[in-house]
């Protein structure tokens, strides 16, 4: 048996293909080396009813690059992935019953892990507590800061944050707290995966059908209403506003794309729409990757809210990208620290507003990002998550006092700013903020 294991913990096909770029792009070393396991989760709210990452097309290519695939949630039935971890006393005997269950006797383990801020992960992690981790990211949240404090046993084993260079020049803040340094997953190999997906997805009649409707136009929706960041009407009216946004754009042939967890109704009312505007929409719910959309219908443009297909699209096959709403959810996602916050704010200040663009063409985003980008997702990073970058602070007071108005004033709550004690913050914050220092600092003169 080669001496060292390797658990490989992925919940999306996206994750999975970023896994697999970095496999072939030889960041784990070579394959001879180690034993590699695909640990599978699938992390919906309700896993019985939607569709895991073994179900999705591609799948297959890219399981064959693991000596074995596991399914974390027939291990831990009939808990959820995303609401279960062992009790500090149980992690030992947690461990002998995985290695036992698993086959991995006494070796090592390495763990490359997704979302360590949380359960299954953060579990995993405890579980195998004497191995090395690696973290990767499979979307824009990397950009973002940790979402919580880690514990140190848990932070500083981490070896590295592998990511794709989806915002060429941004650097990561995930786990820059412990000096986690960002490594980056090749772009050709990324590609080149993608294109092994695509190619087995071949002669899906759903694609198939796609295809021949020759979209010029991708939709992409999201689960905005499942995170309770609109509601189920409001997620419904900017899927149709997507649509009216292409109609507008010139687009006659447009596919939407819904999330797997999205309701029925959506596509009934963006049927309803694409008739009065004279469009011809094609709808898949085919369990597909976004990508493959982009490989086998070469569409002009790709409309989204704030997804990470969005970047792919414009940094790996150079489409022209456009977003809608992204205001009102920036607007609505709470609390401050929410993750999605730094994809909000990326996706907002780099990607053109497909409602307030008149309705002229969208051009591609540019090779690299605005020098105003970095200091504006550090100053936002720092507002959610100031306990974890107090280096930051200097810059955030600077960039606020030059550059909050009224064209960035929506990238902050003024209470947020307050209660943080920098400029263009809420009085009530301020005073919110005085009055806990008073109560910490009488209690620790009474003690």
């Amino acid at each position: 048996m080669p001496p060292r294991i390797q658990i490989f913990q992925a919940s999306t096909l996206y994750g999975a293909a970023t896994l697999a770029a970095a496999l072939d792009a030889g960041q784990f070393g070579p394959r001879a080396d180690s034993r590699r396991i695909l640990l599978v989760c699938n992390n919906a709210p309700v896993p019985e009813t939607a569709a895991g990452l073994d179900a999705m097309l591609g799948y297959d290519r890219i399981a064959a690059r693991f000596d074995s695939v596991i399914s974390w949630n027939e291990t831990i039935r009939p808990y959820h992935p995303g609401a279960w971890g062992p009790r500090a006393e149980d992690v030992v005997l947690w461990q002998r019953a995985l290695r036992l269950a698993w086959g991995l006797g006494e070796e090592p383990v390495e763990l490359v892990l997704e979302s360590i801020q949380v359960d299954p992960a953060r579990a995993l992690a405890a579980i195998f507590s004497e191995s090395t981790l690696h973290v990767y990211a499979d979307g824009l949240m990397s950009y973002g800061p940790t979402r919580t404090r880690l514990p140190q046993s848990i932070g500083c084993r981490v070896q590295r944050v592998l990511h794709l260079d989806l915002v060429p020049g941004l650097r990561p803040l995930l786990l820059s707290e412990f000096d986690v340094a960002p490594e980056l997953v090749p772009a050709d190999a990324f590609r080149k995966v993608l294109g092994e997906i695509a190619d087995s997805a071949d002669g899906d009649p759903a694609l198939t059908e796609a295809v021949a409707q020759a979209p010029t136009a991708v939709l992409l929706g999201q689960y905005l209403a499942a995170l309770d960041i609109l509601t189920v009407d409001e997620e419904e009216d900017l899927h149709i506003r997507m649509l009216r946004g292409a109609a507008r754009a010139g687009h006659t042939s447009v596919l939407f794309k819904p999330h797997p967890t999205a309701p029925a109704r959506y596509s009934d009312a963006l049927d309803r729409a694409a008739a009065e505007t004279g469009v011809r929409l094609v709808t898949t719910d085919t369990p597909l990757l976004a990508e493959t959309l982009f490989e086998r219908c070469a569409p002009s443009l790709v409309v989204g809210c704030f997804s990470t297909a969005m970047l792919t699209a414009a940094v790996h096959y150079g489409i022209p990208v456009a977003r809608v709403g992204t205001g009102l959810v920036l607007e609505r996602v709470a609390p401050y620290e929410n993750s999605n916050r730094v994809p909000l704010t990326i996706v907002d200040h780099l990607v053109p507003d497909l409602e307030g663009h008149g309705g002229g063409d969208v051009s591609p985003l540019p090779d690299s990002a605005p020098a105003t980008l970095g200091p504006l997702v550090r100053t936002v990073g720092y507002c959610m998550q100031s306990g974890l970058h107090p280096e930051l602070r200097g810059e955030a007071e600077n960039w606020l006092r030059e550059r909050l108005d009224g064209s960035t004033r929506h990238y902050f709550k003024r209470r947020r700013l307050g209660k943080l004690s920098l400029p263009g913050g809420s009085a009530q914050g301020a005073a919110a903020r005085l009055r806990r220092t008073v109560r910490r600092t009488r209690n620790t003169l009474r003690v």
